[in-house]
């Protein structure tokens, strides 16, 4: 029993110390909080200060990265190159068949569209013909109608 109270202890003095650490941490942040914006340094400085922390860190980073090797550097160029030309090669075939269809379907619809606008000399002919028995009927039915009156 002894020891479980020593176990008991132990554990209760970690959880005692870490509950008195979190307590101090957030007695600082509640500090921090409510500083005064007089003590606070101008916007221009804090600005700066943030700047030149962001270039501290991205050194750091920059020193983290593996970068690669020259031979792995123009391998992967290589097959970037090659899969855009063969993208652009593909975009290329697909724009010229869809604009040649596209000029032939325009060049289509342009003789049809002449053919329908052409007089077409038979048709005018028996048309014309047509109207003018129309016209002499008519006159005629005047020109009776008049002759009729006038005696």
């Amino acid at each position: 029993m002894a020891e479980d109270n020593k176990n008991l202890s132990k554990e209760e003095a970690a959880a005692a110390k870490a509950a008195a650490k979190a307590a101090e941490k957030e007695r600082k942040e509640r500090i921090k909080r409510n500083k005064p914006k007089a003590d606070r340094p101008n916007i221009f400085v804090r600005m700066w200060n943030a700047i030149k922390r962001f270039f501290k860190d991205f050194r750091g980073t920059c020193k983290k990265v593996i970068w690669p090797d020259g031979k792995t550097v123009l391998k992967s160029s290589i097959v970037v190159i090659i899969c855009t030309l063969i993208v652009g090669i593909g975009v290329w075939l697909v724009d010229w068949g869809l604009s040649a269809a596209i000029k032939g379907t325009s060049s289509a619809l342009a003789d049809i569209n002449a053919e329908a606008t052409e007089p077409d000399s038979e048709a005018e002919d028996s048309d014309s013909s047509a109207l003018t028995d129309l016209l002499e009927s008519l006159t005629g039915l005047s020109e009776e109608g008049t002759t009729d009156a006038a005696e």
